[in-house]
């Protein structure tokens, strides 16, 4: 007898039962393949794992991408009822809470960006923030070193957004009724779904951090071993928790019965968040970042997610040059330098606009681009540490495109895997462990990977940490919608999101080879270039480090990307093969 919940426990092998019928026979039978378009550039290193390309999926009416096939086919069904993308992103993020533990979730926090059919565009930012306990040096240890506490355990929590931010974006743009778009998960939750094998991998990977912490050790090591592939997994009290959102909305979550297992939690195990932060969390609506690349239009996340502006500067500094063939040493030498150069200024100048004046406008200008260009040289890499210094992941991804034309691009997240490792007992959830994101001290690495310098992403109470994030939406140059994409992987999906645009628009891929094509990435700082295994062919690799260039292989997958692109053909979907999904449609 084994489960995730406190008290009675039931799991078993078989296939899932839902009472919700997904229809999943009619989306995949609506789901034609069609045959990847040739591209005009040098293919991948023939080591490459991903050298056979999946074709996209096709569907006339609607399309949604997301990283877990039954996240996806919840969406289409929403879509298939009349629902609108809003309607489907919403009922996607609740099932993916549901099927994807360690990044989906109702106890982080994301972005919104979406785009009407009548060309208008939205912004909403429901990134967690500070308690109202926390402090500037929190994480410092009696030496000025940063603490494991800032990534694992329960003062590494900063305040859920996650809830909040879905019932607002539904309350202004949703067409069904709230508590039809939450009823998937709930369903999913009480009825149960069968666990895959990287599912299960993720699980095995945390067991050991789980053992740390009761309520998770009891509810994903019970007996002590964790699920394993095939395992059908029940949720009772997860479903408890979504039926009270589905009653009372944002509410639901925020006062009353799931409030108090929250402070229970963090009384238990010594965290900060108290019933007042939970209380008083808003989401907020921003606008957009727009930028242009070649004729084509971006539209993208503002700060406090940095992953819009350090996307548009990347491809800013990118227009002034042909890049040449894919993969060759040319091309990769200019896309790690546009890099380095953007994620230097995000590591020193972004953070909460509440907080921190920022020079967005200088940033994503094409002005600033032709400045930063002078200092690149074709034949040289650019140490970080001459560049001016100007002072001042676990995620998951979901694009849906209706079949009125409304676009929408849904990133959220925990941080890392199963974030905290604290398990609310007695609600089915894990609580991020967002406060990593901050700088707790200027000069140190965080878990992904970020050497964040100054203070504009300093620690402050209520206070928004700066995100990688980037939903991003693309209209081709005659102003039509074009892609809605956007990735996990912390920093590096900055890095997947500007590859997959370069690769569309400047490569000519198809969208599954523009997905599946390998990917490099540099953050400024520290001063080195990850690759996934094979990316480079080794003359490459070496003429780059000829030039100056130094590597290291990533040992983790390089961000998964979701995207839907609008065609002549219709409506494509592509999920990433770095952690299988499928994309589903009608």
């Amino acid at each position: 007898m084994r489960g995730n919940d406190a008290g009675p426990r039931r799991l078993h092998r078989g296939r899932m039962r839902l009472s919700l019928v997904l229809t999943s026979a009619l989306l995949i039978g609506a789901a034609v393949p069609i045959a990847a378009r040739a591209q005009d550039s040098t293919p991948a290193p023939a080591t490459w794992r991903y050298q056979q390309v999946t074709p996209a999926v096709v569907a006339r009416h609607g399309m949604v991408a997301a990283d877990h096939p039954i996240s996806s086919q919840v969406g289409a069904e929403i879509l298939r009822r009349g629902g609108n993308a809003i309607d489907a992103i919403v009922a996607v993020a609740f099932a993916h809470a549901v099927v994807e533990p360690a990044a989906g979730n109702l106890g982080g926090g994301g972005f919104l960006v979406y785009r009407r059919r009548d060309g208008r565009s939205f912004a909403l930012d429901f990134r967690e923030t500070a308690p109202a306990a926390a402090t500037r040096e929190m994480y410092l240890d009696s030496a000025g070193n940063v603490t494991d506490d800032a990534w694992l355990g329960p003062r590494s929590i900063g305040v859920p957004g996650s809830v909040a931010g879905l019932w607002e974006m539904h309350r202004r743009f949703g067409r069904m009724p709230w508590r039809d778009v939450v009823a998937p998960a709930i369903a999913l939750a009480r009825d149960g779904h069968v666990i895959d094998e990287p599912r299960a991998d993720m699980l095995r990977g945390s067991q050991s951090l789980f053992m740390r912490y009761e309520s998770a050790r009891r509810a994903w090591v019970p007996g002590g071993r964790p699920f394993a592939a095939g395992d059908t997994l029940r949720q009772s009290d997860l479903a408890a928790t979504l039926q009270l959102i589905a009653d009372s909305g944002r509410a639901g979550f925020y006062r009353g019965r799931t409030a108090d297992l929250i402070v229970a939690e963090m009384q238990r195990t010594g965290g900060l968040i108290t019933l007042a932060d939970l209380a008083g969390y808003q989401p907020l609506w921003r606008t957009p970042v727009r930028g242009r690349y070649r004729g084509w239009r971006i539209i993208t996340m503002p700060p406090v997610s940095s992953g819009g502006v350090t996307l548009v500067q990347a491809l800013n500094i990118l227009s002034g040059y042909r890049l040449g063939a894919f993969g060759s040493a040319p091309e990769r030498h200019l896309l790690i330098e546009a890099e380095r150069r953007a994620f230097l200024d995000r590591n020193s100048l972004l953070g909460d606009p509440a907080f921190v004046a920022m020079p967005l406008a200088r940033l994503t200008s094409a002005s600033y681009a032709a400045r930063q260009r002078r200092t690149i040289r074709l034949d040289r890499a650019t140490p970080t540490e001459g560049l001016p210094l100007h002072e001042g992941p676990h995620t998951t991804h979901y694009s849906v495109v209706d079949g009125r034309g409304n676009a929408a691009s849904l990133t959220t997240t925990l941080n890392n895997g199963f974030g905290s490792k604290i398990f609310v007992a007695g609600a089915g959830f894990f609580l991020n462990d967002e406060m990593d994101d901050f700088t707790a001290k200027p000069g140190a690495i965080n878990t992904m990977g970020i050497q964040q310098m100054g203070e504009a992403n300093a620690i402050a109470p209520g206070k928004r940490m700066l995100s990688s994030m980037t939903p991003t939406i693309v209209l081709d140059p005659d102003g039509r919608l074009e892609l809605v994409l956007g990735a996990e992987g912390g920093a590096m999906i900055i890095s997947a999101v500007l590859q997959v645009i370069v690769n569309v628009v400047d490569h000519r891929m198809s969208l599954a080879e523009a997905v599946y094509a390998p990917r490099i990435h540099h953050n400024a700082l520290p001063d080195s270039v990850a690759m996934e295994p094979a990316a480079l062919s080794p003359e490459v690799r070496a003429q780059l480090e000829s030039m100056g260039h130094h590597f290291f292989r990533n040992p983790y997958y390089f961000a998964t990307v979701s995207a839907v692109r609008v065609t002549r053909h219709g409506l494509e979907g592509v999920t990433d093969p770095r952690i299988p999904s499928r994309a589903a449609g009608y």
